[in-house]
C-alpha cells in the first residue's frame, strides 16, 4: 500500500532532523593487528602476525554449556586453517565464572575433551572495564553485538576489521558462520 502524501512528507520531515553518522567505513583506524593477547606459556600472541589474514576469535569457558562449541571451533580451524584463517579461543570467566582453570590447565582441557590444537590464548577479561583492548575496539566497532554471554564469535576480516559477529547460540559449523569466513578467504580482486 503507497504512503499516503503527508506520512511521507512527515517521514521524510523526520529524517532531515536526525544527526549525521557515518555509515560507510570502520568506527577508527585502529585494527586488529594493533592488538595482542598473552599465551598460558608467557609469551604474546600478537595479531600482527596474521594480517592480512582472517581470524575467528570466540571467547570461550571450559565449564560452559556452550563449551562443546570448542569442537565446531575445531572443525573449522581443521577445514580453513591451511587456506589462512586463525581461530584464536580467548578464555574468560567474565560470564558465570564459567572458566574456573587457570593457564595451562584450559588448554590442556580443551585439548583432552574436544581435541582442539588452535591458539588457545591465557584467561582474560572480555567485558566491563577490565575489558581486554581488543575486546574494547571490537566493542567501539560493533556496538551492538558485544559478547553477552561465552562463545561469541567476533570474525575479523582481512581488512582487519570486524566483518561479522555471531551470538553464542550460533555453532561454530552453522552456514552463516561458514559463508562468511568463506567470503573472506576469497581471492581479492585487483
Amino acid at each position: 500500500m503507497p504512503l499516503a502524501r503527508r506520512d511521507a512528507l512527515a517521514l521524510f520531515g523526520s529524517l532531515l532532523i536526525l544527526p549525521a553518522r557515518a555509515t560507510t567505513g570502520p568506527l577508527s583506524s585502529a585494527t586488529a593487528a594493533s592488538f595482542g593477547f598473552d599465551r598460558v606459556d608467557g609469551s604474546r600472541l600478537d595479531l600482527a602476525a596474521y594480517a592480512g589474514k582472517p581470524l575467528l576469535v570466540v571467547n570461550t569457558a571450559t565449564a560452559c554449556g556452550y563449551a562443546p562449541q570448542f569442537s565446531g571451533l575445531q572443525q573449522v580451524w581443521t577445514r580453513f586453517g591451511d587456506r589462512g584463517l586463525t581461530v584464536i579461543a580467548v578464555p574468560s570467566a567474565d560470564f558465570g565464572r564459567q572458566e574456573p582453570l587457570d593457564g595451562q590447565a584450559i588448554v590442556e582441557a580443551a585439548r583432552a575433551q574436544h581435541g582442539v590444537t588452535f591458539p588457545v590464548v591465557a584467561k582474560t577479561a572480555v567485558t566491563g572495564p577490565n575489558a581486554h583492548p581488543f575486546y574494547r575496539w571490537a566493542a567501539a566497532e560493533r556496538p551492538g553485538e558485544k559478547p553477552t554471554w561465552n562463545f561469541h564469535k567476533y570474525l575479523v576480516g582481512r581488512d582487519g576489521h570486524i566483518a561479522a559477529t555471531f551470538p553464542s547460540a550460533v555453532e561454530p559449523t552453522d552456514p552463516r558462520v561458514i559463508t562468511a569466513i568463506a567470503r573472506q578467504l576469497e581471492p581479492q580482486a585487483g
